[in-house]
């Protein structure tokens, strides 16, 4: 059974987040809304440029001098959420995967749809190499849809022929924008933060009107997976997005790539970015984290 405290959270989460009929304006407000904007007081926040997108760098004092670098992709249905949303979510990579994290804005798809965010991933990326930080140090840590939006740009990097990352950690991440998986056809449970329709809705936006959704990019669940980095899902058993994650798991075994994935019972989409507020969401992220610090050493 699930925990006390995450019955008390989803208790108190109003419902109509996720209405597929809702403007991007609109999906905007009621995201900013249910995401906070501070970490703990000692938490470093720095901010940076990479090569031209906003970033900062955030990290607890005990991981100052860390040369594990988690880049963190961050969420926001592709419309919405900025940096300082996620200062406590960094926070908590920080602490449990002992290592410093930055994480970036890029672009959301009403200013630029469909390739910018992905482009500015890799901006982003390059310009850590080019201060000197080895591929091999960097992890990318996507949210939500920006665990597509990494897994895009890794394979954007593969084609290109540059340096790839140690790794990627998927946290629920968006993989499918056609939402085929049978967790998203038949919903497992009450999920207070995405549905099948809203994320169909959301992945219209980032194509933009002439995209195609499965053109690998958009829909990375349809790349080619061979030479690309391991990789590691965290996905909750209510999540409509989870079977993005093992089905992408079963195809990559047999393209020589490893993914493991992690299915946490009874959680909804998101829960690993609530890590601290109850038990299930920081034990998946130390298990996340164990599997990111067996990589980078």
């Amino acid at each position: 059974m699930a925990s006390i405290k995450y019955e008390q959270l989803m208790a108190a989460i109003p419902g109509g987040n996720v209405d597929p009929l809702d403007p991007v304006d609109v999906v905007r407000e009621k995201m900013h809304a249910i995401h906070p904007n501070s970490a703990s007081p000692g938490t470093v926040v720095e901010s940076a440029d990479l090569d031209g997108i906003d970033a900062k760098w955030i990290y607890t004092s005990e991981n100052a001098d860390s040369d594990r670098i988690v880049m963190h992709v961050h969420g926001g249905a592709f419309v919405s959420t900025i940096i300082d949303h996620y200062l406590d979510y960094g926070e908590h990579l920080s602490r449990h995967m002992e290592a410093k994290v930055v994480c970036f804005q890029w672009t959301w798809a009403d200013e630029a749809p469909y390739p910018q965010a992905m482009l500015d991933t890799m901006t982003a990326y390059r310009a850590l190499l080019a201060q000197g930080i080895h591929a091999d140090r960097i992890v990318l840590v996507g949210d939500s849809c920006g665990g597509g939006i990494a897994l895009s740009a890794i394979a954007a990097l593969r084609d290109a022929g540059d340096p790839l990352p140690a790794g990627l950690v998927g946290l629920t991440p968006w993989l499918d924008a056609e939402q085929t998986g049978d967790a998203a056809i038949n919903p497992r449970g009450n999920d207070p933060f995405v549905t099948a329709a809203w994320i169909r809705a959301r992945y219209k936006d980032y194509a933009g009107p002439n995209g195609d959704l499965k053109d690998p990019g958009i829909s990375p669940f349809h790349t080619k997976l061979a030479g690309l980095p391991p990789m590691y899902m965290s996905v909750g058993q209510i999540d409509t997005t989870s079977d993005d994650s093992t089905r992408l798991a079963l195809r990559a075994s047999k393209e020589g790539v490893s993914v493991v994935v992690d299915v946490a019972a009874e959680m909804v989409h998101g829960f690993v970015g609530l890590c601290g507020a109850f038990p299930e969401a920081t034990e998946a992220m130390q298990r996340a984290a164990h599997w990111v610090k067996q990589r980078v050493k």
